[in-house]
Formats: C-alpha cells, structure tokens, sequence
C-alpha cells in the first residue's frame, strides 16, 4: 500500500483522484477546507504552513505521490486568491514535502489547463514564479479573473518544467496535467454566471471530440503518471482536453 497526498480531495478532480487511488488499495490522506484528513485553508501562507505541517507529521517514513488539486476558478469574486490558491498552494506544499517523496522515489503531479498558454500579463506570470509579491498586487490590480486563473495555470506549468530536472537528480517524477472543460462544480458555477454562460456553450460546442471531460478521465491520466507504468515520465504536460489544444494550437509543441 502507498501513501498519497491530494490537495482540493473534497470535490472536482481532487475527489475523483482520491477514489482512484483508494480503488487501487492505497492510502490516501486527504488536504481540503472541508470533509478532509487536514483540514487548511490553502488561500493563505498560515494555511500552507498548516497544511504542510500536518503532512509532515502523517508522512515521517516517506510519501509515494502528491497530486496537487486545489483550484480557484476565473468568476472568484476575490481575484487575488485565484493564484495564492492555483499557484503558491501547489508549490510550496510541493517544495515541502519533497524530501518525503524523495524519500520513496515518489511522483508529484500539478493541475495546469489548457488555457495555460493563452496570453497573459507576462510581469504577473513572472511575479509569480519569482514569488515577487509586491509586483504580483501590481499586476492583480489590473487583470481581470480569466487572465490571472490562466496565468496562474500558465506559471505552474512552466514552473513545473524549470523544477522538473531537480526533482528527478533527487529520484522524484514531476509532472502535470492540462485538462481541458471538465464537469466539475466549479465548472458548472462558471456556466450559470450570466456574465459567461452563452460564452461556454459556444466554447463546448468547438471541442473536437464534441464534450466536455468527466473528472474520472482526468482522475485516470493522473493516476498513470503517478504509477511504475510512467516510470520514465518527468517534466510532461499532459494536456487532456479532447483535442482542443491540438486545434487552437496545431503548429505547437
């Protein structure tokens, strides 16, 4: 049995992660602001501390696999928690818990989106990664919640590639995941906003495969690159989107 953390296990993604993993006999220790084994509020430095606090003290043998979760959407009525959420709550647990997951040769994956390359504000993107805070205020005071979700997005992946060859010289797989328009609740939230809901239907209607994703479609790809079957895989973006990169990007790699 191995031993797994999921950020943002309550619901979405996060939940369907979880029940992925407990079907295959692992143990799952579970990080949300609800219904969770630690209980953190991921939105604030304090709540990381808890959180990775608390993981810590469950994982003193080691950690086989973290999955990063936790998510904020564009129609947050609190722009500036979309990336403390999206980005730092990712990130520093992440960085925390490395040595536990070096520990067992374990696997970390993070949840970017396919709207990660989309244009963004570079200087917030940038802000991020450099965790410049006072440039980062600078930059929230003028984007709107799309652009700092897909910035926030856009940062974990690249973040994700710059850390990636690190990780593996210490025997740890980082990877992440670009799902595309999932059904999840913070999805269906976006789509009963008046300000984008005519906006999402045009939008469904352009994905090649003719859907939107289901959590357990996402829930499985993570669940492959966090098993011995990816065990060469590190530093991938898996975009898992049916196709839509493909078509908004053809000349992308």
């Amino acid at each position: 049995m191995g031993k797994f953390i999921v950020t943002g296990s309550a619901s979405g993604i996060g939940a369907a992660v979880c029940s992925r993993l407990e079907d295959d006999g692992e143990m799952v220790i579970k990080v949300d602001r609800h219904n969770a084994d630690i209980v953190a509020d991921l939105a604030t430095a304090t709540g990381r501390r808890a959180a990775l606090q608390a993981c810590l003290a469950l994982c003193k043998d080691g950690l086989d696999g973290l999955v990063c979760c936790a998510g904020i959407g564009s129609t947050s009525p609190d722009v500036a928690m979309i990336p403390q959420v999206n980005f730092f709550g990712s990130v520093e647990l992440l960085r925390g818990l490395k040595d536990a997951l070096a520990a067992r040769r374990g696997s970390a994956v993070l949840v970017s989106s396919n709207s990660a390359p989309q244009d963004t504000d570079p200087d917030y993107v940038s802000a991020l990664l450099a965790d410049d805070q006072e440039q980062l205020q600078v930059s929230l005071a003028n984007i709107s919640g799309h652009a700092a979700y897909s910035g926030s997005k856009q940062a974990i992946a690249l973040w994700m590639r710059k850390n990636a060859p690190e990780y593996a010289r210490s025997g740890v797989r980082l990877n992440a995941v670009a799902p595309g328009y999932t059904r999840t609740a913070m999805t269906e939230a976006t789509e009963n906003d008046p300000n984008y809901s005519a906006a999402i239907k045009d939008f469904l209607a352009t994905i090649p495969l003719g859907r939107a994703g289901n959590v357990s479609e996402i829930a499985n790809v993570i669940g492959f690159l966090l098993c011995s079957e990816a065990s060469f895989v590190s530093g991938s973006l898996l975009y898992v989107d049916g196709g839509h990169d493909a078509m908004f990007r053809p000349n992308a790699i």
